[in-house]
């Protein structure tokens, strides 16, 4: 059964930092792409950053230059550090891990709040 456990939410101000960890586990083959994704109150659901099995990220305009994404497949978990904060970031974050190779899904964590305060 696949898990995502997601950790390091918290509440800052702005230009602080914060890092979130999200340790996935149940897939015997390990997982492809994995990435972190946000939705603020009253707002749809938007891409943060995604990162392909073998590193390669890719990152949503609004967060370049600000925010690293990382994953260690040793230890099945992916990495945001979120650098210089601004109150716009503030959101649910979700990790995300697609599974599989035939019939391959994505799974998602239960959601980690970030706020950040002006």
């Amino acid at each position: 059964q696949v898990q995502l456990v997601e950790s390091g939410g918290g509440s800052v101000q702005a230009g602080g930092s914060l890092r979130l960890s999200c340790v996935a586990s149940g897939s015997i083959f390990g997982f492809n792409d994995m990435g972190w994704y946000r939705q603020a109150p009253g707002k749809e659901r938007e891409l943060v950053a995604t990162i392909s099995r073998g590193g390669n990220p890719n990152y949503a305009d609004s967060v370049k230059g600000r925010f690293t994404i990382s994953r260690d497949n040793t230890k099945n978990t992916v990495y945001l550090q979120m650098n210089s904060l601004k109150p716009e970031d503030t959101a649910v974050y979700y990790c995300r891990a697609n599974v599989g190779i035939i019939g391959a899904r994505d799974y998602w964590g239960q959601g980690t709040q970030v706020t950040v305060s002006s």
